[in-house]
């Protein structure tokens, strides 16, 4: 009788450890979900500060490249596509796309970027456009159609300013894949193909930090 008066009292007690055990491992989880949600909100924060930095970037850079004559600039301006009956010309597109990447709508910047880069012909505006895209697409996560367009910039433009940073942009995309040996190849054509570039800084840090 003793025995079963005991088990009785001892029972809410091995309940009540049960309760206490779950209360814990919930706890634990939503710690750990809180701690994701932070990490990924500090990744999203990076990217969009690292997107007005290169906006700061690419506003120098074009004002060093503005061409001295006024005639050849108006005719680029109000450029049109063969083919394309739109009212809005490249530069009017562009600066809209920029103004959408200042305001971070990047759906609506992407949505012009890409209107850009599929519609137009333009060795400044289309790869510039290419980039923003790659960097949009990388802010989203979607390191496939990031790599994409960092691939056709570096294909179709090779001269261009941004190309080297492309290059280094798509040894990042594989590093985050996890394909660190085809990013190191990536990095050290970076560093031996441009070497007076920012990218190649970037890349061999990037490189000493992989031995």
């Amino acid at each position: 009788m003793k025995i079963f008066f005991f088990a009785i009292l001892l029972a809410p007690l091995h309940i009540y450890s049960q309760d206490v055990d779950a209360s814990d491992i919930l706890f634990l989880k939503i710690q750990e979900l809180e701690g994701e949600l932070a990490s990924l909100r500090s990744e999203l924060e990076s990217q969009a500060y690292l997107i007005e930095k290169l906006l700061y970037e690419e506003t120098n850079q074009l004002e060093i490249n503005a061409p001295l004559d006024s005639e050849i600039q108006s005719e680029v301006s109000t450029f049109r596509f063969e083919g394309i009956n739109d009212s809005k010309s490249i530069d009017e597109v562009y600066d809209q796309a920029i103004s959408d990447l200042n305001d971070k709508d990047f759906q609506a910047a992407k949505q012009s970027f890409e209107y850009l880069a599929n519609n137009f012909n333009d060795d400044e505006k289309i790869p510039l456009s290419l980039f923003w895209l790659g960097e949009i697409s990388l802010l989203e996560s979607n390191l496939e159609e990031s790599e994409k367009f960092f691939q056709r910039l570096a294909s179709d433009f090779p001269d261009h300013w941004r190309t080297p940073l492309a290059h280094k942009k798509i040894g990042d995309i594989l590093v985050m894949s996890g394909e660190l040996g085809s990013a190191k190849i990536k990095y050290q054509f970076v560093v031996q193909t441009f070497p007076e570039n920012a990218a190649s800084s970037l890349a061999l840090q990037l490189l000493e930090n992989m031995e």
